[in-house]
């Protein structure tokens, strides 16, 4: 297969996200079992409240780290449109510790289970060598 340089590839392409929404800038890796993306948090993001971006916004990025391996194996791999999908469930989330402005979030989701149009993760975000958040997510696709 023959597919581009994951630095080459403009985020905006794999997801259904927009700006102000997006929460990821690069696709770092993608394979079958694990992608990883990277995010610096900006001060002037929609996200970033008294100079932390949001709690909420790390469920958010894990969830657009999923659809960024998504985009990218619709895009690249099949060669199709980008599929839509939701969060379906979110499990044993754990936040240990606050993301800063300045702040660059290595988020890494890993397969542990695909049966049809669902599929069930465990991403984790870490900030250089700390760890601030773990969760399994289960991703459903919208038919279409």
């Amino acid at each position: 297969m023959n597919h581009p340089e994951l630095e080459t590839i403009d985020i905006h392409e794999l997801l259904p996200q927009q700006e102000p929404f997006v929460l990821i800038d690069q696709l770092c890796q993608y394979d079958d079992q694990q992608t990883v993306t990277r995010f610096t948090i900006r001060p002037d993001h929609l996200m970033v409240e008294g100079g932390h971006l949001m709690t909420c916004a790390l469920a958010e990025n894990m969830a657009q780290t999923c659809a960024a391996r998504l985009g990218y194996y619709n895009k690249y791999v099949l060669k199709e449109g980008i599929q839509i999908g939701f969060i379906g469930d979110i499990k044993n989330m754990v936040i240990t510790d606050t993301a800063n402005v300045g702040d660059t979030l290595l988020t890494t989701v890993t397969v542990t289970m695909q049966l049809m149009d669902v599929t069930l993760v465990h991403a984790t975000i870490t900030c250089g060598e700390r760890t601030i958040a773990t969760a399994d997510l289960k991703i459903a696709l919208l038919n279409q």
